[in-house]
């Protein structure tokens, strides 16, 4: 590996082990509003618990996929189920709308995102385009979860008032 590409090599691992993080702390975050609004669950929507299940599983799914070795079977299938995971999540975002009066929010814009964007990583990995499918990857992490995630808690939302317990 050249002096130059080694330096590339490592900012992209800190910066995966950086989403890593992130998407541990906000799963953890999740857990714990969870736990604590568990008397409300039975009251929940099913299309919420849905979009929230498949949240949780993709936010567990995502360090153990950024941090372990990549292109084996285990990255593969480790990789399909937190496809699967994000594709439901984004998809039932849609039936989620308590937040803008039944309407549309500027957050679904992440959705679509996430929809054009897990094909699009999907294809670039089985084509051998790793730089394209790293890329997909980061951007469906930082926009479906941690900044769509991100969003989850303030503005009473219902991860929030189960978090602070309100």
């Amino acid at each position: 590996m050249s002096g130059e590409a080694r330096p590339a090599v490592l900012a992209a691992d800190r910066f995966e082990r950086l989403l890593a993080l992130a998407a541990a702390g906000l799963l953890g975050l999740s857990l714990v509003a969870l736990w604590r609004g568990s008397a409300h669950w039975s009251a929940t929507a099913l299309p919420i618990r849905l979009h929230i299940g498949a949240v949780v599983v993709a936010l567990a799914l995502t360090p153990a996929i950024l941090l372990r070795r990549r292109g084996d079977r285990p990255h593969r299938w480790l990789g399909y189920v937190w496809v699967a995971g994000m594709a439901l999540a984004a998809a039932s975002s849609f039936a989620v709308r308590e937040v803008n009066h039944g309407q549309f929010s500027p957050i679904h814009l992440l959705s679509v995102f996430v929809l054009v964007q897990l094909p699009r990583a999907v294809l670039a990995a089985r084509r051998g385009q790793l730089a394209r499918h790293r890329s997909a990857v980061r951007g469906i992490v930082t926009g479906g979860l941690l900044i769509a995630g991100a969003f989850t808690f303030p503005f009473q939302r219902l991860m929030g008032v189960w978090l602070s317990g309100s």
